[in-house]
């Protein structure tokens, strides 16, 4: 869904960017969706670089569980099959059409990519050892670094969480639980 983000997400934006504002990049590519987009754009606001909008990088459309928590879609649907779900195939050619607009349009450049867990999932997969989607568990927020080169894409890095120490602080994420402990 399109959702915005929430205050948690914004601290997460905030971290990403000063952990990014040392680096060097060339353009910032987003889903359009507002929670991608804002999350890029409250990044970009250290970087300054032009900011592309690709609807290629949209979140997977999840049909009838769209919209519902963990627990609701894990009651519901138990077996993870989502009626009307986009099917993962198409899901898959989406992305790598993306990726390949990305090797023609920008080549040479430093590309920082804005999206969702389950394109970042698939693109991880696709590139590395462990081509099975759904094998990494990412955390918002998060940074993963793909590098294409003589050999192709690589994957060099996954879930790199280390900026996001004071956003944990802040915010005590219970995982047992799926929820946001807010402090008082």
């Amino acid at each position: 869904m399109d959702i915005p983000l929430n205050a948690n997400g914004i601290l997460q934006a905030e971290a990403c960017s000063e952990h990014l504002k040392e680096t060097s990049w060339d353009f910032v590519i987003t889903s359009p969706l507002q929670r991608a987009k804002n999350t890029a754009e409250i990044i970009n606001g250290k970087l300054g670089v032009p900011l592309i909008v690709m609807e290629e990088f949209m979140e997977r459309h999840f049909g009838d569980a769209e919209g519902m928590t963990l627990h609701d879609r894990r009651a519901i649907f138990p077996d993870k099959k989502y009626p009307n779900q986009e099917p993962l195939e198409l899901f898959k050619q989406r992305l790598m059409f993306g990726i390949k607009k990305i090797e023609q349009q920008f080549p040479d450049s430093r590309i920082l990519l804005v999206a969702h867990g389950a394109v970042i999932d698939l693109i991880l997969s696709a590139f590395s050892l462990e081509a099975k989607p759904g094998y990494t568990s990412l955390e918002n927020g998060c940074i993963s670094h793909i590098h294409f080169g003589e050999q192709g894409w690589q994957v060099k890095g996954i879930n790199q969480v280390g900026h996001l120490s004071k956003v944990h602080a802040k915010y005590k994420i219970s995982y047992e639980k799926e929820a946001v402990t807010w402090p008082s």
